[in-house]
């Protein structure tokens, strides 16, 4: 499992799942009958201020990879974030953490957005 994947599914308390094989058939599908479900909005915010509430020790995820990581109960080690990195395709120096971190926090926060998540402007 991916760790974009574990952060993901911990907020939006899914799993993500293989994608069983197609069985090989001589026949074409059949056309799907029924429409897939629309994403329904999350309140990313809320659920993870209430995460966050639940600790002792208060993690700023709204800017901090490394405290989004924690907070969801991930590792956030430096090697972790790296491969986090690697996943999402960071072309730059991983070896200058703080560049890598902020730019780990906005593509995260960004997939989170694209899956739904509704999470308030960091500016707000």
């Amino acid at each position: 499992m991916s760790i974009l994947g574990n952060i993901l599914g911990k907020i939006f308390k899914r799993r993500e799942t293989p994608a069983a094989a197609p069985a090989p058939s001589a026949a074409p599908p059949p056309p799907p009958t029924v429409a897939p479900a629309a994403v329904q909005p999350v309140d990313v915010d809320g659920i993870l201020d209430f995460m966050n509430e639940q600790r002792d020790q208060k993690l700023n995820w709204r800017t901090s990879i490394v405290d989004l990581m924690k907070l969801t109960g991930m590792d956030s080690t430096l090697a972790e974030r790296k491969e986090l990195a690697g996943e999402l395709g960071y072309t730059g120096d991983t070896s200058d953490t703080a560049t890598m971190n902020i730019w780990l926090h906005k593509q995260v926060i960004a997939r989170i957005r694209a899956d739904g998540g509704q999470i308030r402007d960091l500016t707000d």
